[in-house]
């Protein structure tokens, strides 16, 4: 049989008016340490972005900010002071509850034999 290894994971969410609590989940971040992984997959809905809140949201902003959340799994200089630290680090910090129009779900943990395709399962899932 082959190993499993405990991962953990978050979805990534668009609430583009905090105060309504209303939200899209446009990708999925998942960490396994026992593979050294650390990566995030985002698909940016423009046209249920566009019905959910109208003009209000600077989709150009939104993909910055999911940029930022993939150049710091990716770590090295491009990920800046936050990309330095080491993956465990890296995940609870992108993880980290926040009030901004880019959240995160609670992270939830799993087991699996490949991290990668998991990801891949999660996002086909959660996200599109």
């Amino acid at each position: 049989m082959p190993a499993m290894h405990l991962f953990e994971y978050a979805v990534l969410r668009v609430v583009p008016r905090v105060e309504r609590e209303e939200f899209l989940n446009v990708g999925v971040i998942v960490y396994c340490a026992a593979q050294g992984f650390l990566e995030t997959r985002c698909a940016l809905p423009e046209a249920r972005l566009r019905t959910l809140a109208g003009d209000a949201l600077d989709l150009q902003e939104v993909q910055q900010r999911l940029q930022a959340f993939e150049r710091i799994c990716r770590g090295r200089k491009e990920g800046g002071t936050i990309g330095q630290l080491p993956l465990a680090s890296r995940f609870r910090w992108l993880t980290a509850t926040r009030s901004t129009i880019v959240q995160t779900s609670a992270v939830h943990p799993g087991r699996c034999e490949d991290a990668g395709a998991t990801l891949t399962r999660l996002f086909e899932q959660l996200v599109l």
